[in-house]
């Protein structure tokens, strides 16, 4: 029978240690029991070489391991408690996670008893015992502070995510901190310890070319939750390099330097379409939704402004001959000076958002003047959610809301003199400006265009429900 030579058993010793065994009497075993099936395979006549190949082919990637996860099954009850604990928690986290995200949907109750279950199983539970799992079966301290990351990383988005969805203070704090601690840790860990591999050294770059599409990916997803800029370049940057550089790059030396497609080569493609496919199409749905409810709101408010605008043309169209018309067509001008002073306000919002840093456009083609007075297109705003114009001009103690209160205040003074006629109006709906407008300033104050848009919105149409009330009071005296 042809007997190994000491170089020959040292490979595959080397070989087998490389598998992360760490049951000592269970090393010595697979080195012994491989050696036999070696050298039973050289009765042949093949050299070593070839036996060596065809044994770790019937072997398996994965046969190692699976005899030790077997072998600790059974002789460690710790072992064995923590596996049946991770084992259990993971599934039954994930079916609450299911089932909670069906009920979210349905708009069903128990959808957030269900999303909290969930989420604390599979953060409190199942990622500590997988953590104790994966050390009691490598002892590798080498990979230590991968496993370490991965727990921080998982702990963080699960808890980021069940705050953000039920609403929690502190949801975006969490959420960061994960995105962080994936892209500075987590990431750089997984490619050092794709690294050490041997067997991949000639897939080094598609190791950093795949880190950095997953930093591309979690970064764009987090500015895209956060509303900060550049989320849609980072997606599209990590869009390109998994799905045209990484992922051609890695089939390309797949077909070079094996023989068959192998299972991990379909798990890459799935797993790769499955993370950023979706990805795109949440991330992309997610801010349509976002800003079509915003638009959605405004348009309405244009569809009041327009209707009350209708409605006090009527009603100075009936007084036209009156002995009250003098009165009503001169709070119908005071009326629209005061619109026309929240337009311009509105006009520069716009025109700040379209240029560039600090340097407003001239004519904002977003803004149009129609018959039934200023329009916003807001599909065509670029940036609808961008902190600065409000900043610049709606906070107290910038000039444009010193302005506006102003106007406010002499708007309302002339109205105050209409006392004399009785009018049965409520004077509060103009009284003060800071109902409708930021009325607290801050070094956090954090207030989208779009919201002081709105918010301008509001304090006309109330301008002109007042004003349409008022001529109707002075009609009828």
């Amino acid at each position: 029978m042809p007997e190994l030579s000491l170089y020959n058993i040292d490979q595959i010793s080397n070989d087998v240690r490389k598998q992360e065994i760490s049951f000592s009497h269970l090393l010595d075993e697979l080195i012994d029991h491989i050696c036999c099936d070696v050298e039973h395979e050289m009765q042949n006549g093949i050299e070593f070489s070839e036996a060596y190949r065809r044994v770790k082919q019937k072997m398996g990637s994965r046969r190692l391991k699976e005899i030790q996860e077997e072998t600790l099954y059974a002789v460690d009850t710790k072992y064995r408690q923590m596996k049946n604990t991770m084992k259990i928690s993971g599934i039954a986290g994930t079916v609450m996670l299911g089932f909670a995200s069906i009920f979210k949907i349905m708009h069903w109750p128990g959808a957030s008893v269900l999303l909290v279950i969930g989420v604390v199983s599979l953060a409190l539970i199942f990622l500590p015992s997988a953590l104790v799992v994966l050390w009691k079966e490598t002892h590798s301290s080498k990979r230590l502070f991968l496993y370490i990351s991965a727990f921080f990383t998982g702990l963080f988005f699960l808890m980021g995510i069940l705050f953000k969805v039920q609403h929690w203070p502190g949801a975006n704090i969490i959420l960061t901190v994960g995105a962080m601690i994936s892209m500075f840790l987590f990431v750089p860990a997984l490619t050092v310890s794709r690294f050490r591999d041997p067997e991949g050294k000639s897939k080094h770059g598609i190791y950093i070319a795949g880190a950095a599409g997953l930093i591309f990916l979690i970064a764009g997803m987090l500015c895209k939750i956060m509303h900060w800029p550049f989320a849609e370049f980072f997606i599209m940057l990590s869009i390109v390099d998994l799905f045209f550089v990484v992922l051609p790059w890695y089939t390309w030396k797949t077909w070079r330097e094996e023989n068959n497609v192998t299972a991990m080569f379909i798990y890459l493609i799935i797993g790769t379409i499955l993370l950023i496919v979706p990805a795109a199409m949440i991330s992309l749905n997610v801010q349509r939704n976002f800003a079509e409810g915003y638009y959605s709101h405004q348009q309405q408010e244009q569809v009041l402004y327009t209707y009350l605008q209708e409605k006090t043309t009527s009603v100075l169209a009936k007084q036209n001959n009156s002995e009250a018309f003098p009165v009503m067509e001169q709070l119908h001008n005071r009326t629209n000076d005061l619109i026309k002073s929240i337009n311009a306000v509105e006009l520069k919002m716009v025109a700040l958002a379209e240029g560039k840093k600090g340097q407003p456009v001239s004519d904002p083609v977003q803004v149009m003047q129609t018959a039934a007075g200023q329009k916003i297109d807001f599909n065509l705003i670029h940036d609808a959610f961008t902190y600065e114009p409000v900043n610049a001009y709606l906070l107290p103690g910038t000039e444009s809301r010193m302005e506006l209160e102003k106007a406010m205040a002499d708007y309302r003074n002339y109205v105050t003199g209409l006392d004399s006629l009785h009018l049965n109006v409520n004077l509060s709906i103009v009284a003060d400006p800071s109902f409708y407008l930021p009325s607290v300033t801050g070094e956090n104050e954090r207030i989208t265009m779009m919201t002081g848009l709105h918010s301008l919105a509001l304090l006309k149409n109330a301008i002109l429900a007042f004003e349409t009330k008022a001529l109707n009071e002075i009609a009828s005296r």
